[in-house]
């Protein structure tokens, strides 16, 4: 009998598993998901069923679907070994990547079958548990695919882990999922200054359930430094340095530890060791160019730099940030580093084309895209000598978010400390104040703003955007 293609796709858009999940390929760079996930399977032993279920899913995306088959026919014999009393109730995630992978191979058939496993396993399930079932570890397989796909999906993995620890509150995997997916939203609020929930209780909780994971406890240390208790952060490094010397994931989290406490030569030889472990982790080449980064930069700003080692230094971070933007296109953050190291080193056209690179780019989340416009506007003024460029990118950056982030304020300190001192200075003229206006209308602050209008009509009397701008303000009041 021939399967109807249709009725096979509403089945298929039922199942829980990474097709139906929303995970959407243009926020990962690919090659370095499948490194990362390839590292983690070297590493974790017991994590290999969601590491091969989610590679699976990779290996689609890269139109490999035969590898795909391959790695779910690896993920199936990690359930035979660790599971083997539950299998069809482990089987779930595994059995809809295959319905779905089969589908796009467009063997509908084979496709039908896993669908229908799926199906009576579930009614099984549930006759067995009383209506509909929900089970906890399909929200914390769902959980730890959102956390590898990017700050879009932070929030949706830390309810996933939630909804897993609704059935089982003291389940430790659950409690690692939800504390990192807590501790990875608390972070990008602070970089890109938004509100987020603490995660200092999620993290120890996790901790007291899981003494071994020196993940959580890194990420522990972290979160204890950010909060100015250093001291009591170092003991947990210690600790997991102690538990486990050879694993990058915590040499990664030690490594930027000891960066921040600014002890960069000890950073940099953990971040070596972990580069020899998993030598492919964009995560720390990013970190060891930022090191060099600021080697570089601590260097030059004594009185006698040593010329050789500053040219050295910043090569290094160079090359290591090209591999993070050549594995990961969608490191925006790199990008940044990257220009920002070119003019470190005076090679301004270089700089100028990463820059451009970035900001003509249409898939850069606005806060971090105005906190680029902030670094712009910088290499403008302080490289480049050009205040009136520097002017215009501050504003371009003010103008993409109404709402605060960290990039907007930056930008909007910038711009008006050096439209101030010009004016102060005697240097300004009716642009500036005009231009003065503008930031404090960009910013809310109507008054200021007409003020400034109201001086620069002074000067400029038959000014047409300046007299429309105050028209429009004092309607608006």
């Amino acid at each position: 009998s021939t399967v109807s293609k249709d009725s096979l796709k509403t089945s298929l858009l039922q199942l829980e598993c990474h097709f139906t999940w929303a995970l959407l390929q243009e926020h990962v760079g690919l090659q370095a998901l499948e490194e990362t996930i390839l590292d983690h399977i070297k590493f974790f032993t017991e994590y290999n069923i969601i590491d091969y279920n989610i590679l699976s899913y990779v290996c689609h995306l890269k139109n490999s679907n035969e590898e795909a088959l391959r790695n779910l026919k690896k993920a199936e014999e990690a359930i035979q070994k660790d599971h083997p009393s539950e299998i069809a109730r482990r089987s779930l995630v595994t059995w809809g990547n295959y319905a779905w992978i089969y589908y796009h191979m467009q063997r509908y058939e084979e496709a039908q079958t896993y669908v229908s496993k799926v199906e009576n396993s579930r009614k099984e399930l549930s006759s067995a548990a009383h209506g509909k079932i929900q089970l906890p570890e399909i929200f914390s397989e769902q959980g730890w695919a959102l956390l590898r796909f990017g700050r879009n999906y932070f929030e949706r993995a830390k309810n996933c882990f939630e909804n897993a620890l609704k059935s089982e509150p003291d389940n430790p995997d659950f409690s690692t999922g939800y504390a990192i997916a807590m501790y990875r939203l608390q972070d990008c609020a602070r970089k890109y200054g938004e509100k987020a929930e603490p995660c200092l209780e999620a993290l120890k909780r996790a901790a007291e359930l899981n003494p071994n994971n020196t993940t959580i406890m890194g990420l522990l240390a972290l979160e204890l430094q950010q909060l100015k208790q250093g001291h009591e952060a170092e003991k947990y490094i210690a600790e997991g340095l102690k538990k486990t010397p050879d694993f990058p994931v915590f040499l990664r989290h030690a490594a930027n530890f000891y960066r921040k406490e600014r002890k960069v030569n000890k950073a940099i030889e953990i971040l070596q060791k972990a580069l020899e472990l998993t030598p492919n982790a964009v995560v720390l080449h990013h970190q060891l160019g930022l090191c060099y980064k600021s080697k570089a930069f601590q260097l030059k700003k004594g009185s006698y730099p040593p010329q050789k080692e500053v040219e050295n230094l910043i090569q290094l971070a160079i090359f290591h940030f090209k591999i993070v933007l050549d594995k990961k296109p969608v490191f925006f953050s790199a990008y940044n580093d990257l220009a920002n190291t070119y003019a470190l080193g005076k090679r301004y056209e270089e700089a100028e084309e990463i820059f451009q690179q970035v900001l003509q780019r249409n898939d850069v989340p606005c806060d971090e895209k105005t906190y680029i416009y902030f670094s712009y506007g910088n290499f403008q003024h302080f490289h480049m000598k050009s205040e009136s460029k520097a002017i215009k990118y501050y504003i371009e950056g003010l103008k993409i978010l109404e709402r605060d982030c960290y990039g907007r304020k930056k930008c909007s300190e910038a711009v008006e400390t050096l439209l101030t001192q010009r004016i102060g200075s005697g240097l300004g003229d009716a642009r500036d104040i005009g231009t003065l206006g503008l930031v404090h209308n960009l910013n809310g602050n109507k008054q200021e703003a007409i003020a400034c209008y109201e001086k620069a009509i002074a000067l400029d009397p038959n000014n047409e955007e300046y007299l429309n701008a105050l028209a429009e303000l004092q309607l608006s009041i």
